[in-house]
């Protein structure tokens, strides 16, 4: 069942990275894709930092931290891993597509790296980011810088296309 697992996950980003490395030639993708990078390092700040609720009954049903809900079905559950693996799968394929970019060896690389260490050390990783958090943070930090240069990148695309528009509809007027 894990190697289905893997290979689902595999295939998915193979088709992600076929489509975002074309996506990304087209202006305001790059900005697009780092305001979504952005979004999921926040997402991934909101994990390392849960919020805390107040608690004011010493009740022990009461949790103290926020989490997701639980799942009431085998479907609900199947649906809720099939769109966590798309969305990983997705913001994956953004991080290593925007560190790559115009290199398409080093992205079948880190989407080979990925998948490899998603499946075969994903347990060793997840300990030693439990244990030592500056890694997660590491991560973090790694998928901030990306997601930054691909909006500059991206803001500076979009404005250099902005001053052609603007110098065409100059030169009709």
């Amino acid at each position: 069942m894990i190697l289905i697992g893997i290979i689902a996950a595999l295939v998915l980003r193979i088709a992600f990275a076929l489509v975002v490395t074309q996506l990304l030639q087209i202006i305001g993708l790059v900005l697009a894709g780092g305001l979504l990078l952005l979004w999921v390092s926040w997402k991934m700040w909101r994990e390392l930092h849960p919020v805390r609720t107040s608690v004011l009954v010493d009740d022990p049903e009461t949790p103290e931290v926020e989490g997701p809900k639980a799942t009431k079905s085998f479907a609900s559950a199947a649906w809720a891993v099939a769109v966590a693996d798309v969305s990983m799968s997705l913001d994956n394929v953004l991080a290593v597509a925007g560190a790559a970019r115009e290199h398409p060896g080093i992205l079948v690389l880190g989407l080979i790296l990925s998948v490899a260490l998603m499946g075969l050390a994903a347990n060793i990783i997840a300990r030693y980011i439990e244990r030592y958090r500056w890694i997660a943070y590491l991560g973090l930090a790694v998928i901030v810088y990306v997601a930054g240069k691909m909006i500059w990148e991206g803001t500076h695309q979009v404005v250099d296309q902005m001053d052609v528009v603007l110098g065409f509809v100059s030169a009709l007027l």
